[in-house]
């Protein structure tokens, strides 16, 4: 990881951070991206899956040089997994050695077993622990995949930047984290959540953001591709899909076809790389015969 680095001063600081990183943001999410690094407020980002919405904690990460902690949610995610738990072997180990040298205090022996050397940190825990590069870029990624109980849990550790343990006390951070939350919508978020957060929504790029993209992402692709490779996706885009192409999406077939040394899009290369773009059988079915030919053919005209 590189040297920590100072806070952008400006959203144009912020803008040419995130593009040092090959993380081309629009300016409205540029700008409330610098806000919750200088206001300190966490950052909650919703969207379609694979617009970009994970990657911008990566960046900021290694732009600012500071230690990415990625928080996963999924349906049954708990205290014990996402924050922390007790060692409960060792804990049993020294009550063993305890009672075994005649050390009966109970009291004393039930503080010591809830010592810090016996606590196991997992990502929101250690997310508030000092660091000498600074604070860390904390990700807590698709949140609307966890159960409500756990947003809940939440509440406190992005309001106060702390958590309470009932048998050791409240450990708050010295220096709050650089939060990140992400969310494909598969649920709503709470108000509650919302409110302690700034809000923005990553849509799909305009067709001139993506083609910037697919070239800085896609070393070696010809200027022809990846403008047919844009143009087929954006008209993806507009069909009755079960799930249309997000910007990874795109860069995955980007790099595909260069692969494949592909020059130009032809139904039989489109054909044969098209789960590369689309990730359900239904998608890959519509997408054949007069509609793939259809598809292609204005993918490959030049525009007007």
């Amino acid at each position: 990881m590189s040297a920590p680095s100072a806070l952008p001063t400006s959203v144009d600081a912020t803008l040419d951070l995130l593009t040092r990183q090959g993380y081309l943001a629009e300016r409205a999410l540029a700008t409330v991206t610098y806000l919750s690094l200088r206001m300190g407020r966490p950052l909650f980002l919703e969207g379609e899956a694979g617009v970009g919405k994970t990657e911008i904690a990566k960046a900021l990460s290694a732009a600012l040089g500071r230690s990415l902690i990625r928080l996963q949610c999924y349906e049954g995610l708990d205290v014990a997994s996402a924050v922390y738990e007790w060692n409960s072997a060792a804990q049993m180990i020294a009550i063993r050695l305890a009672e075994a040298t005649g050390a009966t205090d109970r009291e004393q022996l039930s503080h010591d077993i809830f010592a810090e050397q016996y606590l196991i940190k997992r990502p929101l825990l250690r997310a508030l622990e000092p660091d000498a590069a600074g604070a860390p870029v904390l990700l807590i990624d698709e949140l609307d995949r966890a159960d409500e109980a756990f947003e809940a849990y939440l509440l406190e550790i992005l309001s106060d930047f702390q958590v309470t343990i009932p048998e050791f006390g409240t450990v708050r951070a010295a220096q709050p984290p650089i939060v990140i939350l992400t969310s494909n919508r598969t649920r709503e978020i709470h108000d509650a959540l919302k409110r302690r957060c700034l809000y923005h929504w990553v849509d799909y790029p305009s067709a001139e953001r993506e083609l910037a993209i697919v070239k800085s992402r896609v070393p070696g692709i010809s200027a022809k591709l990846s403008e047919q490779v844009v143009r087929f996706v954006q008209t993806l885009r507009d069909q009755d899909l079960f799930k249309v192409p997000g910007v990874a999406e795109t860069i995955d077939w980007a790099t595909a076809l260069t692969q494949l040394d592909a020059r130009t899009l032809t139904p039989q290369v489109v054909g044969d790389t098209l789960g590369a773009l689309l990730k359900y059988q239904d998608d890959i079915a519509r997408m054949q015969g007069d509609a793939l030919q259809k598809t292609i053919k204005d993918a490959v005209s030049d525009p007007a």
